[in-house]
């Protein structure tokens, strides 16, 4: 069974301020984010989709209406959603944010139906949350996921396992999960445009080019793609923070900046979860190309000064002057570290207790209510969620 919550971010703000309901609305990453994070589907029914510029969709729709994302706030009702979801089944995987995973298996015993427990569902998730959702029901992950996104807004559908091949056949291959637009290239280049081609050509074809991400696509195609939940989060292979900037910016000063909130995204979190690492990717995008670089510390580091260090041996005036559009900062290598919570331990450098200290007064009081000196300008960076969010763990990170 698929959960997929409607118009998430949307829909919480509609919930929370009355004059936004029945309103086209337009979720963006702050009161000036140029981007549109998502929309009501009041908004969608004039052709606004997620991606678009706010002042070509304001264009498109003239009333929409500009609301600033909430991050904080929607990760809080995301723990809310699970739990309730977690009291319907204990065989849950987080798929994101707003979407869930549920295996029944176990429940048998308890619910009369899978469709009697989409009713429960939709009817705790409402009353307790005011929220809607959208249900799909089949027997594997991949199947539950198409059906529930085929009955939005709202909506619940059973996706029968020897009519799922059928079901699929007819829709472009580009709605699958997963399928990005080199993806649907590559498909479109061997004659694969719906899901009904992919039966014509050999998985190897696929598997060859792209590995199991291929081949898991390919058998979602036909609705044989029986991939388990992943019930728990494995150790991290990365802990990483990026941020896109504005077009094309050269102002140096500004550039620093970034990369030293990120770097101490990055530090904070490793901290938070009693990470470190010695080898960072520090990667800068330009118009059509990234530039990135791997550094080595002397020692295991969770110290944002230490990582912003490694960031200034990447930046040059050749960089600065072609234009940055992007940053990603990534620690490639994070392993456990066993410090006890005594802030004051021998173990800690006074760095490190420093580090710590500050953890604990942003934590109580605000994030970066204490922050280098560089960053005490504001600077107009909005939290936002990330893909991989989590309600607890390494990837619990906003």
């Amino acid at each position: 069974m698929h959960v997929d919550m409607n118009a998430f971010f949307a829909s919480i703000e509609q919930r929370d301020k009355p004059y936004l309901r029945g309103q086209p609305v337009a979720i963006t990453n702050g009161v000036k984010g140029s981007c549109i994070i998502t929309c009501s589907y009041e908004a969608r029914a004039f052709g606004i989709k997620t991606g678009m510029r706010f002042i070509d969709a304001k264009n498109k729709c003239p009333g929409l209406i500009r609301c600033a994302s909430d991050p904080q706030k929607y990760t809080k009702v995301s723990s809310n959603i699970m739990e309730i979801l977690y009291d319907i089944s204990p065989d849950i995987e987080i798929f994101s944010v707003d979407e869930a995973f549920l295996d029944l298996t176990r429940c048998k015993k308890i619910y009369s139906s899978p469709l009697d427990v989409a009713y429960l569902i939709k009817d705790r998730l409402f009353r307790l949350l005011n929220l809607p959702c959208s249900i799909g029901i089949s027997t594997n992950k991949s199947n539950a996921k198409f059906a529930a996104k085929m009955k939005k807004p709202d909506g619940i559908m059973i996706m029968n396992p020897s009519e799922s091949e059928s079901i699929l056949s007819t829709y472009p291959v580009k709605d699958l999960c997963g399928v990005s637009n080199g993806i649907q290239s590559f498909l479109n280049y061997h004659g694969v445009f719906i899901c009904g081609d992919m039966k014509n050509i050999p998985i190897s074809i696929l598997g060859k080019r792209y590995g199991n991400i291929g081949r898991k696509i390919w058998l979602m195609a036909q609705g044989k793609d029986f991939e388990e939940l992943k019930l728990h989060i494995d150790l991290p292979k990365s802990i990483g923070h990026g941020k896109v900037t504005k077009p094309n910016l050269r102002d140096e000063y500004e550039i620093k900046k970034i990369l030293h909130l990120m770097s101490e995204k990055v530090a904070r979190r490793m901290r938070e979860h009693a990470y470190e690492s010695n080898i960072f990717s520090i990667g800068l995008r330009k118009k059509h190309e990234w530039v990135t670089k791997k550094y080595k510390t002397i020692n295991y580091t969770n110290d944002g000064n230490d990582i912003f260090s490694l960031c200034l041996k990447l930046i040059n005036c050749d960089l600065i002057r072609s234009g940055i559009y992007q940053v990603q900062i990534t620690a490639t290598n994070p392993r456990p570290i066993n410090i006890q919570n005594d802030l004051f331990s021998e173990n800690l450098s006074n760095r490190s207790c420093l580090n710590y200290t500050i953890d604990e007064v942003n934590k109580k009081f605000g994030s970066l209510v204490l922050q280098p000196a560089r960053l005490l300008k504001k600077l107009n960076s909005p939290d936002v969620i990330s893909p991989s969010w989590r309600p607890s763990g390494y990837k619990k990170s906003v």
